[in-house]
């Protein structure tokens, strides 16, 4: 029988039921249980709901709520009554709510939308989360009685995942759906979350407009370099530099505070003392942006003090429906030319390419994005994430998965915020696109600022891991820059027999011993020798004999420079032949 309690024991408030999600327009609400102390915010929602969308709720005019039925709404037991409620700011933007029916393992759900906020997926959230919830106290079945002609009511449950049975009487549809997990429901579930988290990273990468909280005149001051660089970079559009103190910055106007910019912000980066980020943050709420990059240091890595701070950042900001990269990061590129963003510190920026690149260190991300520049190899992306208080390499998965631009994924990793979703995740982009991995600690452990806010994986577990996902992994960071740009621009062989050619037979014979130890086949009988001697014509001849004989899936060069020539000589042979 039924494991809930009685009507009427109530349980404590269940804090584990809050969460924060990304809607399916890429913004963040919260998700929380409902207190007697939301009746004048619920009292809000019913007010901004239209008629209509009251009538199809309760089946009724219902123009205003009977102070019975809002105790009744706001007062819950948390187990055979439960509602959760969707924030956004201080506003009630969504309630869903199950009620237990008599002697049964059955409940009745229901669900009511603000207009404003309809078509954005709160509805699934919901009713994900509610059915986790109900499941927690016994219950198997949600049951619905919904209007026949509220046809979106009924197909957020279908478009959920559940497959409800149906029944008609007088106009009014009757639903009942199992809520036990099932593989269709993961799979719907990890779809909704894939295109959600895709769609706040897009929205990060492409603004219309930005806004640099801290703009400076002073080429030491790290607000100089964020905006410079913005300048010189091309972003395609406005461009708002905040002082409190200069009326002109960088040959621009300035703006005392975000809300005196005279136009919509999407993006704003923050350069200011860690004690002024909270007061400009929710500047950014009250100014609807829409993403923040803040590059001020002084939170979590700083101990545990910082590391409050930064969770009551990121609560302001996920509760205003903004995401967040960062704190003490070093910033973000989208070389898209329709953008041509370079909201970070690097002066330099990689031309457009097809790999997509996390750092979660900024000291490492400046050194990999020169790297990329002096070495010619493109980025469609960039983003480090710094103390990672929001935005992850998670994210970055979920938004590569689907990028057109993206062929190849890179991440430089410390640690892991999330190892089963980062498995998850890797393991589903890994089938498409190629995921190259460096990781600092395999020796020396967690890196110190980072230890206690990520979980501590054994060497052992993170080796299972990437070879479970079908990762690649790497040593050094000349590794990683070889290895991504031979996936970004090497197609792909036809088949295992691979030719060996070289002016040497010892290193040949290495080479042939790394290709059998990996799977390969030697194409022939033997690696072909063109002897130390050879020439570069000789090494050309040999090399491209091997690249048109229909026997030959792919051709390994190995060389030895020798002492009367320039090497020079031979790489311009074998480029002739690319």
């Amino acid at each position: 029988m039924s494991d809930l309690p009685e009507h009427g024991a109530k349980r404590p408030y269940p804090l584990e039921w809050e969460a924060d999600v990304v809607a399916a327009d890429g913004a963040t609400v919260h998700i929380r249980p409902i207190t007697p102390e939301d009746a004048d915010a619920l009292l809000g929602l019913h007010a901004r709901s239209s008629e209509r969308t009251r009538y199809l709720r309760f089946f009724g005019p219902y123009p205003k709520v009977p102070d019975k039925d809002l105790f009744r709404f706001t007062n819950v037991d948390h187990s055979a009554r439960a509602a959760l409620v969707v924030l956004l700011g201080e506003d009630i933007i969504a309630v869903g709510r199950y009620e237990r029916l008599a002697d049964r393992d059955e409940a009745e759900v229901a669900f009511l939308v603000e207009d404003a906020h309809q078509g954005r997926g709160l509805g699934s959230v919901l009713l994900e989360h509610l059915a986790a919830a109900a499941q927690e106290r016994g219950v198997r079945r949600f049951v619905a009685e919904v209007l026949a002609e509220n046809r979106r009511m009924i197909s957020t449950f279908r478009d959920a995942g559940y497959q409800p049975s149906r029944s008609y009487d007088e106009g009014v549809a009757h639903l009942v759906f199992d809520i036990a997990p099932t593989e269709a429901l993961r799979a719907v579930r990890y779809e909704r979350e894939q295109r959600a988290e895709s769609r706040s990273i897009q929205r990060l990468l492409t603004p219309r407009s930005v806004a640099v909280i801290g703009a400076s005149n002073d080429p030491d001051k790290v607000g100089y370099a964020v905006l410079a660089n913005l300048l010189s970079g091309g972003f395609s559009g406005p461009i708002y530099p905040v002082n409190t103190r200069a009326g002109m910055v960088q040959g621009r106007p300035a703006y005392p505070s975000l809300l005196a910019a005279p136009d919509e912000v999407d993006l704003a980066i923050l350069t200011v003392p860690a004690d002024a980020v909270p007061q400009v943050v929710v500047q950014c709420r009250e100014r609807g942006v829409r993403g923040i990059v803040v590059m001020s240091g002084g939170f979590a890595e700083r101990g545990a003090a910082g590391l409050l701070a930064q969770r009551r950042l990121v609560n302001t900001a996920r509760g205003s429906g903004m995401r967040i990269v960062g704190p003490n990061c070093f910033g973000m590129i989208n070389t898209d030319p329709e953008f041509r963003l370079n909201a970070s510190l690097a002066a330099a920026v990689p031309s457009a390419g097809r790999i997509g690149f996390f750092s979660q260190s900024g000291a490492l991300g400046a050194a990999l994005l020169e790297r990329a520049d002096a070495l010619g190899i493109g980025l469609s992306s960039f983003v480090s994430a710094g103390n990672r208080a929001d935005v992850s390499g998670n994210d970055l998965l979920q938004y590569w998965a689907t990028d057109p631009a993206t062929e190849v994924v890179a991440l430089h990793l410390e640690s892991f915020g999330n190892p089963r979703k980062f498995a998850r995740l890797a393991r589903r982009v890994a089938r498409t696109k190629p995921i190259v991995v460096v990781k600092s600690g395999r020796h020396t452990g967690t890196t110190p600022n980072l230890e206690g806010t990520s979980p501590t994986l054994a060497e052992s577990s993170v080796e299972a891991l990437f070879a479970s996902t079908g990762i690649i992994r790497v040593d050094t960071v000349a590794e990683l820059f070889d290895v991504v740009t031979l996936l970004a621009h090497q197609p792909l062989p036809r088949g295992p027999r691979v030719a060996v050619v070289g002016n040497s037979t010892a290193v040949g014979l290495l080479a042939v011993d790394s290709l059998l130890g990996n799977g390969l086949l030697l194409a022939g009988t033997q690696p072909v020798d063109i002897g130390a001697d050879g020439t570069p014509e000789e090494f050309a001849a040999a090399a491209s004999a091997a690249l048109t004989d229909p026997e030959v899936d792919a051709l390994v060069a190995v060389f030895v420079t020798p002492v009367s020539r320039s090497e020079d000589e031979y790489a311009k042979a074998l480029v002739d032949l690319a």
